[in-house]
This record gives structure tokens, sequence and C-alpha cells, in this order.
């Protein structure tokens, strides 16, 4: 967690805003499909891929 923490304080001080919506997208994706791995969604959301 520290990293995390470090490194959006990285991005505050740099004035780095315009990462914030790939990281979110990025975050959200990965989230998509460490969840749609035990299920019978998945082949459906590969193939969006």
């Amino acid at each position: 967690m520290s990293f995390l923490k470090e490194f959006f304080t990285f991005l505050m001080i740099r004035k780095k805003y315009w990462l914030f919506p790939a990281i979110i997208m990025l975050s959200l994706l990965g989230f998509l499909i460490v969840l749609s791995q035990g299920s019978t969604v998945a082949p459906f959301i590969y193939a969006i891929f």
C-alpha cells in the first residue's frame, strides 16, 4: 500500500493528472478479469478483447 501512496503523491506533485483516467481504466479492467476467472461469463469477456 505504501507504493500506491507514494505513486499518487508523485502524480500530485508532478501534476500528472492526465494519468488518473488511464490508471482507473486499467484497474477496472484488471478487476474485471480477476472476477471473471472462475465464472461462466469468462469466454464472453475474453471475446471482447
